[in-house]
């Protein structure tokens, strides 16, 4: 059943189901860090909406489908999957440090505290994934595709959480408000061409059956992106 067909019926509780289910055949250790790992997010996250949907139910798809879809059972990355938006939206609580802190102070503690939670490379992964702090004189959607294709350029394993994060919104494009659609739309149509460079490259880390299928998945969403804005 399609990812988002689940949250659909099911809500987030589908969700959490279906991700226990894939939990089912890890080892203890691992099913223990993931847990701990979808704990945090949880409370990071309570009160956070996408639109309609609890936020966590986007942490969950994102990290549903780089397991099931794309073959990956690296526990480092399936964490850094459900933490990814952790830094960037909630630095202080995660970092333990007052709200008024500077852009760079807060990012500092909260990618620490996820070093010492679970490792260093976990924090890395996040940090990967995570927005600079935006130059309010420059464009914001361009300047945040030249940080995706930057990070993206020397991460390979980066590359797997935000090609999933970028597949939740842009072929969940049609599962949200006309306004936020048109938004979405317009901030990720010109990322396509450069997400479906790298997923070819060979230092990508991912299977060639997941491969072909991440590219039929940005043919969608560039299919849906199209139908919004060129109407």
């Amino acid at each position: 059943m399609p990812l988002h067909a689940i949250t659909e019926v099911y809500g987030e509780a589908g969700l959490r189901d279906r991700f226990a289910l894939e939990l089912e055949s890890f080892p203890t250790e691992d099913r223990k860090t993931l847990t701990e790992a979808l704990e945090l997010a949880s409370d990071l996250h309570a009160s956070d909406r996408r639109v309609r949907e609890p936020y966590l139910n986007h942490l969950l798809r994102v990290v549903i489908r780089i397991i099931r879809y794309y073959g990956v059972r690296d526990v480092d990355v399936l964490v850094a999957a459900l933490l990814h938006d952790a830094v960037e939206d909630h630095p202080a609580e995660l970092g333990g440090v007052e709200p008024g802190a500077s852009h760079a102070e807060l990012t500092a503690a909260a990618l620490t505290e996820l070093s010492r939670r679970f490792n260093p490379r976990v924090a890395e992964l996040v940090e990967s994934v995570t927005n600079p702090e935006y130059d309010p004189d420059r464009d914001k959607h361009e300047q945040y595709r030249a940080h995706v294709a930057e990070n993206l350029e020397r991460d390979p394993w980066a590359r797997v959480i935000k090609i999933s994060d970028f597949t939740d919104n842009g072929v969940g494009v049609i599962h949200t408000t006309m306004d936020k659609a048109y938004r979405s739309a317009t901030k990720y149509r010109p990322l396509v061409p450069t997400l479906r460079e790298l997923v070819g490259r060979p230092d990508t880390p991912l299977s060639t059956q997941a491969k072909e299928h991440i590219l039929d998945q940005l043919d969608l969403a560039e299919e849906r992106f199209a139908a919004i804005l060129d109407e």
